[in-house]
């Protein structure tokens, strides 16, 4: 059993790039696949694909490097809000992350989203993780 199964998908999808892989696998959930999509619209993540192969499914990410430098899109991605602590802001509160660079990825009432599209929605809510 995992107490924190969005920590789990992200130290995953860390750990991966540190050892330079093209490809991820993930055990799926809905609020994973709305994180993956998210990565994906934002250009964080080359493609994706849902298996759903046994009970829970799967989840292939794969990564995006520089085609010369092979340098990551994802520099650094790391949890914001824990199960022991949640973390949530208001339209007003919401965090810029890198000054507008990175993407604080936020769960709202109406779905997962980057922090800039709750901005322009002006809904707040729970600030899962930051990439950039």
């Amino acid at each position: 059993m995992n107490t924190d199964p969005i920590a789990d998908y992200l130290t995953r999808v860390r750990n991966a790039i540190k050892a330079n892989h093209r490809v991820v696998e993930i055990p799926a959930s809905n609020l994973k696949k709305e994180i993956t999509k998210v990565l994906f619209d934002k250009g964080y993540i080359t493609n994706f694909k849902f298996e759903d192969n046994g009970p829970q499914g799967t989840i292939k990410i794969a990564l995006k490097y520089h085609p010369i430098t092979k340098i990551p899109a994802i520099r650094n991605i790391s949890r914001i809000s824990k199960p022991g602590l949640r973390k949530y802001a208001g339209t007003d509160k919401l965090p810029r992350v890198l000054n507008g660079l990175g993407i604080a990825i936020v769960s709202t009432s109406k779905g997962v989203m980057s922090d800039k599209e709750a901005r322009a929605q002006n809904i707040g809510g729970e600030v899962m993780c930051y990439v950039y």
